[in-house]
Parts: C-alpha cells; sequence; structure tokens
C-alpha cells in the first residue's frame, strides 16, 4: 500500500475511535513502529485534532466536538465567483465538467439568502455572448477543443512535445519545446520553440490532430531557448500612431501580430507595432482591409511600400463607388 493511501485509510480507521495505540496502528496496517509514528505526525500536521495519552497504556484519543475550521466565503466572494462562472460560460475553458459541479459545490454551502442575491444577478448581467432575449441560447459552444485538457496534462509532466497539426490539408509534425498555451481571439494557440527549424512557432489548437510527449536527445536549456528566440525576433515594419476611435476598433478586432502599447494613463494614444510578411498575398490583403478598418485616427510612422500601394489602390476603388 502506498504511503498516501496508508494514511488516508488510517485517518478512516482512528476517526471511528475514540482511542488508539501506537500497537494497534503497527498490527492492523503491518507497518513498523517508527512508520506507524511518522504517519500519525503526519496526520497530526493535517488538522486531525488527536490528544497524546501519558502511561504506560497510553496512546490517542480523537478530540470530540472539536472540528477544523471551515471555508467560508463573504458575501462579496460568493458574488465574485458566481460573476466569474457567469462570465466565462462561452469562453470555450477547459475541464468544463469540473467547473459545473464546481458551481455545484458551491451553491450547496450558500444561505438561501445569498441563492436569492446570486439569482437576482443571474437575471440581470449578461455578459459578451449571451442573447438577452435568450440568455439560454448561447452564441457560442462552451465546449472547449478536446485536445486542450491532453495538452494541459502533457505540459505539467514536460514541456517536450511532439505536435502534428493540420496545415492546409497537410498533416505537418512538430517537435517544440512548449513556452506559452494561450487564449486570443476566440483561439487557442500553442507557442512554442521548433527544436529542428530552431525557431518560434504558433500552431491553433483546433488545427492539432495529436499531441505526445516528447523524449529529446538533447535538452536544450530555457535561457538558449529565450537567446535563439531573441534573435529571430521579426522587424517591426508597420507602426502606427493610434486615436481613441482607432484603439476602440483594434479592441474589437486585430491580427494575432499586432501590439499595443499606451502612449498616456488615460489610454487615449498608443502606438501599434507588428511584423509583416509583404510575399505573402494573404497576410498582405488582410493586413490592408485591417488598416481601413481601423479607421481615420491613425498616424502612419513606418509601413512597407506594398502595403502602401495596396491602400492607395483600395481606396481609389471605394472613391469611385
Amino acid at each position: 500500500m502506498k504511503k498516501v493511501e496508508r494514511i488516508n485509510v488510517i485517518m478512516r480507521y482512528i476517526n471511528n475511535r475514540a482511542h488508539f495505540t501506537i500497537t494497534e496502528i503497527m498490527r492492523e496496517f503491518n507497518i513498523s513502529r517508527s512508520t506507524a509514528i511518522r504517519d500519525i505526525r503526519e496526520i497530526e500536521t493535517m488538522g486531525m485534532p488527536l490528544v497524546a495519552e501519558v502511561g504506560r497504556d497510553g496512546g490517542y484519543s480523537v478530540m470530540r466536538n472539536s472540528v477544523l475550521p471551515e471555508v467560508r466565503f463573504t458575501g462579496d466572494e460568493l458574488k465574485a465567483l458566481f460573476i466569474a462562472f457567469m462570465a466565462t460560460r462561452n469562453q470555450q475553458l477547459p475541464y468544463l465538467k469540473s467547473r459545473q459541479s464546481l458551481a455545484e459545490k458551491l451553491l450547496g454551502l450558500l444561505s438561501e439568502t445569498q441563492q436569492e442575491d446570486l439569482f437576482l444577478l443571474n437575471q440581470l448581467l449578461f455578459f459578451e455572448g449571451t442573447n438577452p432575449n435568450n440568455p439560454d441560447l448561447l452564441d457560442l459552444s462552451d465546449l472547449p477543443h478536446p485536445m486542450l485538457e491532453k495538452l494541459i496534462r502533457l505540459l505539467l509532466s514536460g514541456r517536450y512535445l511532439q505536435v502534428t497539426a493540420n496545415e492546409g490539408g497537410e498533416l505537418r509534425a512538430y517537435p517544440i519545446y512548449l513556452l506559452h498555451l494561450y487564449r486570443e481571439k476566440s483561439l487557442w494557440l500553442i507557442e512554442g520553440f521548433d527544436l529542428e527549424a530552431e525557431q518560434q512557432r504558433i500552431l491553433p489548437v483546433d488545427r492539432v490532430t495529436s499531441v505526445e510527449a516528447l523524449q529529446p536527445k538533447k535538452q536544450w536549456s530555457p535561457k538558449w531557448i529565450e537567446e535563439r528566440r531573441s534573435r529571430q525576433t521579426e522587424e517591426m515594419n508597420l507602426v502606427l500612431e493610434l486615436g481613441l476611435g482607432a484603439i476602440g476598433q483594434f479592441k474589437k478586432y486585430h491580427p494575432l501580430k499586432a501590439s499595443l502599447s499606451y502612449t498616456n494613463p488615460y489610454q487615449t494614444t498608443a502606438i501599434l507595432r507588428s511584423a509583416i510578411n509583404v510575399d505573402q498575398p494573404e497576410e498582405l490583403e488582410e493586413f490592408t482591409n485591417w488598416l481601413l478598418f481601423l479607421g481615420e485616427e491613425i498616424v502612419i510612422r513606418v509601413m512597407p511600400d506594398e502595403i502602401r500601394r495596396k491602400l492607395l489602390g483600395k481606396l481609389k476603388l471605394y472613391s469611385r463607388v
């Protein structure tokens, strides 16, 4: 029997008895005296109220009418937890089933008055993705991509992964060192360092067909990987100054490669930087349309000639309409 399992069984054993001795524990669980004493001490540190009895026949007794302090939530803490659950209904988060059972357990801790407060909040508060006319109708599926939970389980035991993804109808395998797993623009993304190409790679989770733990022949240090990444940082060939209206448009939608830095405490002006591959027609088209989407409150600092020409062409086309 493993130690953790044995201690759990011993806790149940002594909890059902008014009195017990080390000898009884040794005999019942077939363990040595030193092991029994260590287990009892560990159980005490976990909070079980035991009283040692001195004497030849001494042992231990469990203090009755003495319980560990319960975890209690304030009214504001309960509202914060409930609102967090409401706000993430459409966020496609992992461990959905566990989230549901956790919510049920929390509700079981509430008084009738607290339940009434949360019921009222549920009627009045709506978040992104909720249809006010039919709150139970979700715009997005709450279920995350099935590969997401597997990814989380694997990365907790090691960050070297073999990821196979569908790239334009072709399956490609990448041995990566996982840097981050994050969500942006309703997409879960894997940010990893490709161990073969020795470059950073971003893969959408919804394109991943399989992922396995990887045992590389060589272990790269995080410091070495970070140095390689910093050398390969793409040159920011698009730099814009954004006003308040353009910042609002940016928040509504922005490409994955774009980053925003506010230039005043009120967040009414900002600098936008991005790296655009002008040799990729699809990316060029996407960025050009997006720049028009930002509106008039932009000042161009740096822009590739290819984008400038494409913008002028679109503006001429729109002026004819």
